[in-house]
């Protein structure tokens, strides 16, 4: 695909992350400085990056026109912005330390990708150093220790289960993504050097 259809489609993801950022803004700003103001502060700090690097990133022409990858990833990118906090946190050491790494290792993997970032799959030029020597989706694997650590922190039945949703659209993400890429020459020599997905040595 190419022309002014590849760049309405790119400019439309970031448009709809920058909406939907500001709802988690909305109902997650921190009304203080406490301890309870932790979990929301550190959560919109992770989901500000991520929407930071999405609208500086390069543009592309091999985005994907498929509705269900499209269907995925903004069902993916929107439940965890969806999550709310509770009013007093729980686990706030563990769950900050979680939040913490897997904030460093999204952003770690944003640095490694510079401008090459966006939420449909799309090939914007494969990418095998810094994070990605580990694993093949490091963002993703810091996207879900993130989860984790906020979830510990707000634990509700309400964040759970859009959690659930994201981490279910995630692993969907990978599956397309690698569907697409692995028509690169490039990316399947990427794979055959970094074996695993997320998890090193399980997936």
């Amino acid at each position: 695909m190419a022309g002014p259809q590849a760049k309405f489609l790119d400019r439309a993801e970031q448009v709809a992350a920058l909406i939907f950022y500001a709802f988690l803004v909305y109902h997650n700003w921190p009304e203080n400085l406490s301890a309870g103001a932790m979990a929301p502060a550190l959560i919109l700090l992770s989901e500000g990056a991520i929407v930071l690097f999405l609208v500086i990133r390069r543009p592309t022409e091999g985005i994907s026109l498929r509705v269900k990858d499209w269907i995925v990833a903004i069902a993916g990118t929107v439940a965890p912005l969806l999550v709310v906090k509770t009013q007093e946190p729980s686990h706030v050491a563990v769950g900050a330390t979680l939040l913490l790494i897997g904030m460093f290792i999204q952003i770690s993997a944003k640095l490694s990708l510079r401008r090459s970032f966006g939420l449909v799959a799309a090939n914007r030029g494969v990418k095998t150093g810094g994070a990605y020597r580990y694993v093949r989706h490091p963002m993703y694997l810091g996207y879900m220790i993130s989860h984790v650590g906020f979830l510990l922190m707000s634990p509700t039945l309400w964040n759970v289960a859009v959690y659930a949703v994201g981490w279910s659209c995630l692993i969907l993400r990978v599956a397309f993504e690698e569907r697409l890429l692995s028509g690169d020459a490039a990316y399947q020599a990427f794979k055959r050097k970094v074996p695993f997905r997320l998890i090193p040595g399980v997936y």
